[in-house]
């Protein structure tokens, strides 16, 4: 199956670094689970991870992500029962 990753990152707030550094994190992770990885430039504070077309992380209801929840929101799509190693340890 083919997944589809989408970072959408305000321009206006200068957010790209942070959206590359997380699809860089992403696609490390997720070498062969992913077959496509974007970054959509938008304006307005918006900072939106898409699976699939599917939100799972909403910088405007949930913060800014750390790392390791992001790759766990996208394993649970893309390789559920998959370890992510010492990123599996739950969050204190």
């Amino acid at each position: 199956m083919t997944h589809r990753v989408q970072i959408e990152y305000c321009t206006q707030c200068r957010w790209l670094p942070r959206a590359a550094w997380l699809a860089q994190e992403l696609l490390t992770t997720f070498e062969t689970e992913l077959t496509e990885l974007s970054l959509k430039p938008g304006t307005g504070g918006v900072f939106v991870v898409r699976v699939d077309d599917e939100v799972v992380w909403d910088r405007r209801e949930q913060g800014f992500p750390e790392p390791t929840a992001v790759k766990r929101l996208v394993r649970d799509r893309v390789a559920p029962g998959r370890t992510l190693g010492h990123s599996d340890k739950p969050a204190e």
